[in-house]
């Protein structure tokens, strides 16, 4: 019979390749404007039983995000926008809802609607945003975004950036990268601040993420030997009982 102690390692083993999966998948994105550091954090939980108050499962605790600001990087692309403290962009998924990024570097598609992806169109306060063809553009601290043609003899205000400053413990990251909140949508905040012609970068330290993976790795390979010398054991009692036996 496989000692106890196999068990618990093996949830010791499987959380340590999830932490690495994540590890992993921030140090893939150490140079992607705007991303946020995912954080994978565990608690162990005492077993419950005859013969186990030695014994622990791991088990995920609350995951969340570091909402630390990343490094402003000047581009002088017009298109090219970053927060400056605190806030977020809104932007809207091709099924209407909204969403929360960071990220800053927008286009504008054939129609000349400013977007953040193909399937993400950046919200104005009035709905999408559309740049006149051959305009000349300029984004105000504010948010605000005026154009103009060189026809035109003064700027128009073609739409205001919507701009959000939620509460982000209450934020959730999506599949897609985009954060939203779970019970409805935040509010404009005139408090957050835009520079354009600039973005921010990743807010994840390669050299830490590479340590964390390093140890991540240990934990795991840790776990993996306890297994192995609990099955080792096992087949040795199994082998001394069945010569008792005889």
């Amino acid at each position: 019979m496989l000692d106890r102690a196999a068990y618990t390692a093996m949830t010791g083993a499987k959380h340590a390749m999830g932490q690495l999966a994540v590890t992993a998948n921030n140090l893939a994105n150490a140079s992607t404007s705007g991303f946020r550091e995912a954080i994978a954090t565990f608690r162990a939980v005492p077993m419950r039983g005859e013969r186990t108050a030695t014994r622990a499962f791991v088990v995920d605790s609350t995951p969340g995000s570091s909402f630390e600001p990343g490094r402003l990087e000047t581009t002088g692309n017009t298109f090219d926008m970053a927060i400056e403290g605190r806030g977020f962009f809104v932007v809207r998924r091709a099924d209407g809802s909204e969403a929360y990024t960071r990220a800053g570097r927008f286009f504008t598609d054939e129609n000349g609607v400013l977007r953040l992806g193909r399937a993400l169109s950046v919200a104005g306060e009035n709905g999408d945003i559309t740049i006149p063809p051959g305009a000349t553009v300029e984004v105000g601290a504010d948010g605000t975004v005026t154009g103009r043609l060189p026809t035109d003899l003064a700027p128009a205000v073609l739409g205001r950036l919507r701009l959000v400053q939620p509460e982000e413990s209450q934020l959730v990251r999506g599949i897609d990268g985009l954060f939203t909140l779970p019970d409805g949508v935040a509010d404009p905040s005139p408090a957050v601040r835009v520079r354009q012609g600039a973005l921010e970068g990743s807010n994840v330290n390669a050299a830490d993420a590479m340590m964390r993976i390093i140890t991540q790795t240990r934990l795991f390979e840790a776990n993996l030997k306890v297994i192995q010398t609990a099955d080792q054991n096992s087949r040795s009692a199994n082998q001394l009982l069945s010569l008792s036996r005889g």
